[in-house]
């Protein structure tokens, strides 16, 4: 796989997109990220039983209906005592069209009855030369914590009010941007895919 400048993400959340493009930015490669919206692409059916099988999907499907390479992430919540749910559906845990405080509220009540309250985030991404690529890139990262018993924090986005690192202290919405990128899923995985994609660049030179 070459390294070309101009890639599309596909992904059409806005928390999504801010962390991604400031971890690639800060990874220094001179890449140029779109997100999907912006190109008039939605999001395709998220089947999979795995954080791969979405992220591959969503990657092919974007560049297949952009003509560009596509960088694609598929991240969850897995929360020990709920069989590890809601896993891949955690976007969709309260159901197709819930938001962000739905599902926190469905989180909290299935946990009120538990003391065990270890969770983390996953966190897969996947790059694409093309759509039909045959060896894609694919970098995982994720995050140990647990459950608060209410929500704090007003940054971040999904889960991050209720996610307690207790390394830190405090949730995952309770950290700016730079700390929260320094520790979390998303920033983990985006750091094992810039040496990947560092290394392609290595090859094509």
């Amino acid at each position: 796989m070459t390294l070309p400048e101009h890639w599309v993400l596909a992904t059409a959340n806005r928390g999504k997109v801010a962390e991604l493009s400031a971890l690639l930015d800060a990874a220094g490669l001179a890449l140029r990220v779109t997100s999907q919206s912006e190109l008039g692409v939605s999001a395709p059916p998220e089947d999979g039983t795995t954080f791969v099988e979405n992220a591959l999907t969503k990657a092919r499907h974007a560049a297949r209906l952009t003509g560009l390479p596509a960088i694609a992430d598929d991240s969850g919540l897995v929360v020990a005592a709920l069989g590890l749910a809601p896993g891949v559906r955690s976007a969709r845990y309260a159901g197709e069209n819930a938001d962000d405080r739905a599902n926190i509220a469905k989180l909290l009540a299935a946990l009120d009855s538990t003391s065990d309250r270890t969770a983390y985030f996953h966190c897969v991404l996947v790059a694409l030369g093309h759509a039909e690529d045959p060896v894609p890139l694919i970098a995982s990262g994720s995050w140990a914590g647990e459950i608060a018993h209410v929500p704090r924090g007003h940054g971040g986005f999904g889960y991050d009010p209720v996610f307690f690192d207790p390394a830190l202290g405090c949730t995952a919405a309770e950290l700016d941007a730079d700390a929260k990128n320094r520790v979390s899923h998303r920033g983990v995985a985006i750091r094992r895919l810039v040496e990947l994609l560092k290394n392609e660049l290595s090859k094509n030179r």
